[in-house]
């Protein structure tokens, strides 16, 4: 990105496969241009926790991640799926959270992000794109891709989750609801304290963490949680942890992936430690083309970090090569 370019933004509102239930689109490409190709058009799935908006357009330093691909070139799409952003809450969110099974599972996910991208190839007038997943996101992305391969162009996973015999952080435990509520003010001692202790105070771009705050805590509908500086997360893909991940059994075959596949993880990330990314990458069998971007002083949220730039450039030059 060698200059700034002015980003057009619109924002879509399409039915799910699910009545009453729709999905918010962010969309930014360059202004001036309505036409795109596969290679510079893409996807993006949020994790767990945070949805798209959050993740992918919080504005750091004057760009988010989205503004610097729509500023590479990029027709740049990211979808929340139900329960998350401004997408539709499903009624049970309504409710205590005792009272439902937990809500937003991964193959709802799939199903979701599905219906975004047939949107997007139909009106875009295209056979496939890139797509990008993030944690979570990683298991959407990685199911509906070796399921639709065709659909597809690369692959670009930032941390994605895989199986482990340790605990892992999203699941603390107890008895799973709905949804849970998380103080999305709390994050940051989380957050920093995956890094050394002489690094803490630098690893977000100054006034980077209330910049993510105030764009995460505005999408909540309940006023109160807002006040409060929290958000309703679905626990469903908790509960697929605990039925798949952790339990030595991944949700999808990373071998039935035959597209390019750039992984990106960061030196400290605690949810997704290196040794359970690199077994992940070792079961990639079925490309031909996969690469491996390890980012130093960087942790799970590392698209909000000091050193993001390397890997927005990286997955830039990925999906931009032929």
């Amino acid at each position: 990105m060698t200059k700034k370019t002015e980003v057009h933004v619109r924002d879509f509102m399409i039915p799910s496969d699910t009545p009453d239930i729709e999905l918010h689109i962010r969309n930014k490409r360059p202004a001036g241009q309505e036409k795109f190709d596969d290679a510079h058009t893409v996807m993006m799935m949020h994790g767990a926790t945070y949805g798209s908006g959050s993740l992918y357009d919080t504005s750091l330093e004057g760009y988010s991640f989205m503004d610097y691909l729509a500023q590479a070139g990029f027709d740049v799409y990211a979808v929340d799926v139900r329960g998350y952003g401004d997408s539709t809450r499903p009624q049970e969110m309504d409710l205590p959270a005792s009272q439902s099974e937990p809500l937003g599972r991964t193959e709802s996910g799939i199903r979701d992000f599905t219906t975004a991208v047939n949107f997007v190839l139909r009106t875009s007038g295209i056979a496939r794109l890139n797509v990008i997943g993030m944690s979570w996101g990683g298991s959407v992305t990685g199911t509906f891709t070796a399921r639709n391969g065709h659909k597809v162009r690369k692959l670009g996973l930032i941390a994605p989750q895989w199986v482990s015999d340790k605990p892992i952080p999203l699941d603390a435990g107890g008895p799973l609801g709905g949804y849970r509520v998380v103080r999305a003010a709390d994050a940051r001692e989380r957050w920093v304290g995956a890094a050394p202790q002489w690094k803490r105070d630098t690893l977000i771009p100054a006034g980077g963490f209330q910049a993510w705050l105030e764009n995460t805590v505005r999408s909540e509908p309940d006023a109160e949680l807002r006040a409060n500086q929290s958000v309703r997360a679905v626990n469903g893909p908790v509960q697929d942890i605990r039925e798949f991940w952790s339990k030595g059994k991944p949700f999808y075959d990373p071998a039935q992936i035959e597209v390019p596949v750039l992984l990106i993880h960061g030196e400290w990330d605690v949810d997704v430690p290196i040794a359970l990314a690199q077994d992940y990458f070792l079961h990639l069998t079925g490309t031909t083309d996969k690469r491996w971007l390890e980012l130093g002083e960087a942790t799970h949220m590392l698209v909000l970090e000091k050193n993001r730039r390397e890997a927005f450039e990286a997955l830039v030059r990925f999906m931009g090569e032929a």
